[in-house]
């Protein structure tokens, strides 16, 4: 984030007790983003939204205005829009190229990913499904699916949905939901294996399949197989008189905004991240960690950190031994 806002981070928090995580603490301690909205002018608040935030900015913009629109009472269809997927494609790169490869001890791919994001912005799909084909992410795949299994504890998948459909189980968005989103009163997991619905039936741990899932999305881009409902896809609706709501697949998964509108001004701005859903205190990281082997503290902070980078987080994260 930009403007003197702090991005906020995820906090993780262990207590280990007989050689074991006894107690985990995982909070995401982000900014509200409201204060800085609410009271200006709906299309000067939209213009704001993407300079609040470093990541995903494209996603976030166009949340923005989708919503400002709903509000108007304007409603568009799920649709893949293509600036914000070329976003989500640029990220998964991102992970798979410069970040993945030092957490499971190799060099990052610094102009292997160059050159990939120019075949990407080129539309060049022959030459990044080769790439992607190809030896070096093969021996990634295979050192991904010899790290050690997380297990099967964690939250639910949140189903992919639509502005539209949302409403049936998600009336309206409140500070409450923002900071802890829930799916029929579960904490769910967004992302790219939540998209693809558990993956491909390839044999691999917790941590590995949705590394995994973020490459299979890169993949049906190079064939052109991308669907309504993969990374890119946008859609909002009227929720009620001056209230609107837009959904938007982020590379990291489900991003809400909601804005409700006093004549042309923001009386309230709602944004729940896919950070918010992911790092749930009750979701996923909390349940891979509880009861871990914590005999060997630097094994367990390895594992934490592979963890995390498996959910992606929008922000820094920290950890605490209590």
């Amino acid at each position: 984030m930009n403007a003197g806002i702090d991005p906020g981070r995820v906090r993780l928090k262990l207590r280990c007790a007989h050689g074991r995580v006894a107690a985990v603490e995982v909070s995401s301690e982000r900014p509200a983003v409201a204060q800085a909205l609410r009271g200006r002018p709906g299309d000067e608040a939209v213009r704001l939204v993407p300079l609040l935030f470093a990541l995903c900015g494209k996603a976030q913009g166009r949340a923005a205005q989708l919503a400002l629109a709903a509000a108007r009472g304007v409603e568009c269809q799920a649709h893949v829009d293509a600036a914000i997927e070329h976003e989500v494609l640029r990220e998964h790169l991102w992970r798979w190229l410069l970040d993945l490869p030092p957490l499971l001890g190799a060099a990052a791919m610094k102009s292997e990913f160059i050159e990939a994001v120019r075949w990407l912005a080129g539309g060049h799909r022959a030459e990044l499904a080769a790439f992607l084909a190809g030896p070096r992410l093969e021996e990634l795949g295979w050192r991904l699916r010899e790290i050690e299994d997380a297990g099967n504890a964690g939250s639910q998948l949140l189903p992919v949905i639509d502005a539209g459909s949302s409403l049936a189980h998600i009336a309206s968005l409140d500070a409450g939901f923002c900071r802890l989103p829930h799916w029929q009163g579960e904490p769910a997991e967004t992302g790219a294996l939540a998209r693809r619905g558990r993956g491909d039936g390839v044999a691999a741990g917790a941590l590995a399949t949705r590394w995994l899932a973020r490459l299979a999305e890169l993949r049906e881009w190079t064939v052109g197989s991308a669907k309504v409902g993969a990374g890119g896809t946008a859609s909002a609706v009227p929720v009620a008189a001056g209230r609107g709501r837009a959904l938007v697949e982020t590379a990291r998964g489900l991003l809400m905004h909601e804005i409700v509108l006093d004549g042309e001004r923001v009386a309230d701005y709602f944004i729940v991240a896919p950070t918010e859903w992911n790092f749930h205190p009750q979701g996923p990281l909390a349940g891979w960690l509880h009861g871990r082997d914590a005999g060997d503290r630097d094994a367990l902070a390895g594992f934490a950190a592979r963890a995390v980078a498996a959910l992606d987080p929008c922000v820094r994260w920290e950890m605490e031994w209590l």
